[in-house]
């Protein structure tokens, strides 16, 4: 064999080797069962008006849903997912926080109770679950500072 010949050869090898790489190694890397598209009309309405009533350290988060005054969402809404972020109230402004679940309230309530400690500033989201895991979006978050 001639060395062009070689070098044309070990190039294709090369090339059909990087293909096989990057059609093999190529991927989002999120496993798991695959979800249908959501039509428009499925998915239910965020929560809105989320209001909270305080006595003593116990608070009652309270919200409406659109979705179930509409008669064809009201059967796909299967409850509501409650968010919570805490600060210290002295805490460095614009720091990023994480919210986490801290359950899901199922229907018909709209309503969700919990406990405060003292000294933090607390951020809440509520999210309105649906048939087949389709979520809406959060609903606007409420701050509560509780001195």
């Amino acid at each position: 064999m001639t060395r062009v010949f070689q070098r044309i050869l070990t190039c294709l090898v090369l090339a059909f080797l990087g293909a096989g790489l990057a059609f093999t190694a190529s991927g989002c890397g999120k496993k798991g069962p695959p979800v249908p598209p959501a039509r428009e009309n499925e998915i239910p309405a965020a929560p809105t008006d989320l209001k909270y009533t305080l006595k003593d350290r116990d608070l009652t988060l309270s919200w409406t849903c659109e979705s179930l005054e509409n008669k064809e969402q009201n059967p796909q809404v299967q409850g509501f997912e409650v968010f919570m972020a805490t600060k210290p109230l002295g805490g460095c402004q614009g720091c990023p926080f994480i919210f986490k679940s801290l359950g899901v309230v199922p229907m018909p309530r709209q309503n969700f109770m919990y406990t405060l400690d003292q000294d933090l500033n607390y951020y809440f989201r509520v999210q309105t679950l649906g048939r087949d895991n389709i979520k809406s979006k959060e609903s606007d978050t409420l701050n509560i500072e509780f001195p």
